[in-house]
């Protein structure tokens, strides 16, 4: 499908939501104890515009480090690449950091960006497509973190998975494995994943990238209550939730929640979910990383670390991981 068709057909769409699954999944993780709620639910439009934001914020780190380290590295990295490559993006989000592969990449053979933003998705596309005329871009809207089906791929191309941005951290030890053995029976024998990680540091510096002064990072969270209440009909109260960001130490990880202020009841889906004074909604983890729980995760799922770049701090990696 063209980018220009991808678009019409995202334009189209019915709010996600409404998917039995995805329902059911909402459902679940609500009437569970604790409560909880998958991170994808972050990305309508107006998640991924706030995503965007955070991006930006003076603490929020991560995505100026990885970008630091592939404008550095980014002939290096191409290098091991090398030629003509099919580049498979998950969670193509913004589409910034993929350019800096794409350009310095060697008579690329496609570049296939996957996300569950269909409208993100199109725009992201077309704007590849734009830039790079030469270039084969065929954008899957998906959730990646579960089975998909890719387009048509050149018979001569190396498939290469590209996912930057840490959010593998956002992904249970368990479930991160799971993901990375699908994406290594998608690239194959002869494939490879460029893989973004964040390291353990200082807790005062994770601490304040998932709690920013200006309250970016707890609108994207709340926004999660509003995208419930226009899609599934819920009757959530975003005043009535507080963000809650905190890590850690012992499962080496940041957890995000949603706070209830008040004892309360909620309509999502046709049922009532109680919610206690204090109660929270889990709504995301991000795991941070050293050498040997990288080694853990990416050895199970049939991978092995050939190589490492990191920044000045050592706050980052960029991964380079190939079948082992």
């Amino acid at each position: 499908m063209t980018a220009g068709a991808f678009l019409a057909t995202a334009q189209r769409r019915v709010p996600w939501l409404a998917a039995p699954a995805i329902h059911d999944e909402v459902i679940g993780g609500l009437t569970a104890s604790p409560k909880t709620l998958p991170p994808k639910l972050f990305y309508d439009r107006a998640g991924a515009r706030l995503f965007e934001a955070i991006c930006e914020l003076p603490e929020y780190y991560l995505t100026r480090t990885e970008l630091g380290i592939l404008r550095e590295h980014s002939t290096e990295i191409a290098g091991r690449l090398g030629g003509r490559v099919a580049l498979i993006e998950y969670g193509s989000g913004a589409g910034v950091k993929v350019r800096l592969l794409l350009d310095a990449l060697r008579d690329p053979a496609a570049y296939v960006p996957v996300d569950i933003s269909a409208e993100q998705l199109a725009a992201v596309a077309a704007e590849r497509a734009r830039e790079y005329p030469a270039l084969p871009v065929a954008p899957v809207c998906a959730d990646y973190t579960t089975r998909f089906g890719l387009p048509a791929i050149p018979a001569d191309a190396r498939r290469v998975a590209f996912f930057p941005g840490s959010t593998i951290g956002n992904l249970h030890p368990t479930e991160a494995t799971a993901f990375l053995r699908r994406i290594r029976a998608t690239v194959g024998s002869s494939g490879a994943l460029v893989l973004g990680v964040d390291r353990r540091k200082d807790v005062s510096v994770v601490e304040a990238a998932y709690n920013d002064a200006a309250g970016v990072t707890a609108a994207f969270n709340l926004n999660v209550l509003t995208r419930l209440n226009r899609e599934l009909g819920a009757t959530f109260d975003p005043s009535a939730f507080r963000h809650r960001a905190f890590f850690n130490e012992a499962a080496s990880r940041i957890e995000m929640h949603l706070e209830s202020t008040i004892e309360q009841c909620v309509r999502v889906g046709g049922i009532g979910v109680r919610f206690a004074r204090g109660e929270t909604i889990h709504t995301e983890c991000s795991y941070k990383y050293d050498r040997a729980f990288l080694d853990d995760v990416v050895n199970a799922a049939g991978f092995r670390v050939a190589d490492l770049w990191t920044d000045e701090r050592d706050w980052f990696w960029v991964a380079y991981l190939v079948p082992g």
